[in-house]
């Protein structure tokens, strides 16, 4: 299956990002730190909130498979970027938070279905993914 996306560059490192089954868009901003102003989304950091959102979409799907109910679950990544050996995404630290009353079976294929998120699958040998599971 593909899905065909368009991205509009509209100058000063800013581009407007379609979706075309939805139509839905995303404005990007080169980050700060790379000669940008900062004011959306820059394209690395949605690799971060894709990882974040895929692995918790994953575990929604086993968790839905399961009838288990993991609303209000959430997951926080912080992205680090190197310029060593050129710039990249370094490190994707995730802190994903769900339910307390899941018990040891759910905990255990809840956290293995994140780690099967295709969007992790997809990052290079360079980025490191630190991925914790906190349960409140």
């Amino acid at each position: 299956m593909s899905i065909k996306m368009e991205a509009l560059y509209e100058g000063d490192l800013q581009c407007v990002v379609k979706h075309d089954p939805s139509g839905s868009t995303i404005v990007t901003d080169a980050p700060v730190d790379n000669r940008g102003r900062g004011m959306h989304f820059s394209p690395t950091d949605l690799v971060g909130a894709a990882a974040a959102s895929c692995m918790l979409t994953v575990m929604g799907i086993a968790a839905r498979d399961r009838g288990l109910d993991i609303r209000g679950a959430r997951a926080e990544v912080e992205k680090e970027m190197s310029s060593v050996p050129r710039r990249h995404i370094s490190k994707l630290t995730v802190r994903i938070t769900l339910p307390a009353g899941l018990d040891r079976r759910a905990r255990t294929v809840l956290e293995a279905a994140a780690r099967t998120c295709p969007v992790d699958a997809s990052l290079s040998p360079d980025t490191e993914v630190d991925l914790t599971f906190l349960y409140v």
